[in-house]
C-alpha cells in the first residue's frame, strides 16, 4: 500500500501506564497489523482495532499482560561458530534479497 509517507514516518507506537489495563498499539508495521488482527479476531475480549488512520496505520487495545517484549542477548563466538557449523552441514544458506540468487 503506497501512503505517501517516508519510512521514518512510519513508525509503531506503543502507550501504556502503570495504571490502567490496556495497551495501545499504533503501528504501520505490516506484519505487527497482521499478527494484532489475527488475535483481535480470535481473542476479541483482550485485543480490539480501535482506528485507522487511513494512511496504513492502525491502533489496537489490548490488555496488558498479552504483549511482551523480548530482549536478545548477542551470541557468544563459540555459539555464533557452532550455529554456523550446523548451518553449513544442513545446507542451509543466508538469507539474502532475491536478487543475489539470480
Amino acid at each position: 500500500m503506497r501512503t505517501g509517507l517516508t519510512k521514518k514516518q512510519k513508525t509503531t507506537v506503543i502507550y501504556f501506564d502503570e495504571y490502567g489495563g490496556m495497551i495501545e498499539v499504533q503501528t504501520h508495521n505490516t506484519d505487527l497489523k497482521k499478527r494484532l488482527m489475527a488475535f483481535a479476531a480470535k481473542h476479541p475480549q483482550y485485543c480490539r482495532q480501535t482506528d485507522d488512520d487511513e494512511q496504513g496505520g492502525l491502533t489496537f487495545e489490548i490488555e496488558k499482560g498479552r504483549l511482551s517484549f523480548r530482549l536478545t542477548a548477542p551470541y557468544s563466538e563459540e555459539r555464533r561458530r557452532g550455529a554456523s557449523e550446523w548451518a553449513k552441514k544442513n545446507g542451509v544458506r543466508k538469507l539474502l534479497p532475491e536478487k543475489h540468487y539470480q
